[in-house]
């Protein structure tokens, strides 16, 4: 208890605690879609892309969040409309996206800044490089983000499931796929400077996943889904804090004991019923 008293004595842990929940709230609820649609692996192309664009921002002096925000939302809406029109599936055009921003980044910053914590930072995720600015702006997003998914939740649903079915019904199927790239990638962005570019999709898919194993229903695996994201985003944080560990890492952990429990929860309850 006196751990707890000291940790939420600190600022930037207040500060951690409400940008993490709001960012794991908002990729747990897109990504029971995304990994319904077979485009989970969405979330990890964005993410190098969105690292490409802040190394650029790093080396060149300028505000890294509202240059990669419009690049990686470009990225999205570009990724979605390759694999809708061509022979192209949707992970060989993540792969690409995902292979080429990475490259980018990397050689954008061996050629100016080379492997300075800033960079490192977004790589790997740190809760002492999100400054006030960083929290109000992915406050404002994360809020935006919830409010655009709720208000559309039906759409999302009907595309989710069956757009033949759901363009027959006078949905716009094209919009909606689009709006839920471009979610995911502001959910991305927002997430990296905690998760890091290599750890930020575990948030979209884990939750998910996890839920699935427990409930059939759609309305049940978002409510499972978004309820596991922060409360292993809470326990990971919170063990980060009391191990000397790192955040991010410490909340994938927390992610991946829940799936194993979930999982180890089904098993028992087929061999029971």
């Amino acid at each position: 208890m006196e751990l707890f008293k000291e940790m939420i004595s600190y600022p930037f842990i207040i500060r951690a605690f409400i940008v993490g929940i709001l960012i794991s709230l908002c990729a747990a609820l897109l990504g029971v879609s995304l990994v319904l649609k077979k485009f989970s692996m969405i979330g990890d192309g964005l993410s190098h892309v969105s690292f490409g664009a802040l190394s650029i921002a790093v080396a060149f002096g300028i505000a890294p969040l509202k240059l990669s925000i419009p690049v990686v939302v470009i990225a999205a809406f570009f990724l979605l409309k390759l694999t809708e029109s061509s022979r192209i599936s949707s992970d060989a055009a993540i792969a690409v996206m995902s292979a080429s921003a990475l490259a980018a980044g990397v050689l954008v910053t061996s050629f100016t800044t080379g492997m300075n914590m800033d960079v490192y930072s977004y790589m790997f995720g740190s809760i002492l490089a999100m400054s006030r600015e960083d929290v109000r702006l992915s406050v404002l997003l994360s809020v935006a983000v919830l409010i655009l998914f709720l208000f559309c939740y039906h759409k999302i649903f009907a595309v989710t499931f069956d757009e033949s079915f759901a363009r027959a019904s006078g949905v716009d199927v094209s919009f909606y796929n689009s709006l839920l790239a471009i979610l995911t990638a502001v959910t991305i962005v927002i997430g990296m400077r905690m998760m890091g570019a290599m750890l930020i999709s575990s948030l979209v898919i884990f939750p998910a996943l996890t839920a699935m194993q427990m409930f059939k229903s759609f309305r049940g695996v978002v409510i499972c889904s978004g309820f596991l994201s922060v409360i292993c985003f809470c326990i990971g944080l919170s063990a980060s804090y009391f191990f000397s560990a790192p955040a991010g890492a410490s909340i994938v952990i927390a992610n991946l004991l829940g799936f194993l429990l979930f999982r180890l929860l089904r098993m028992v309850y087929r061999q029971n019923v």
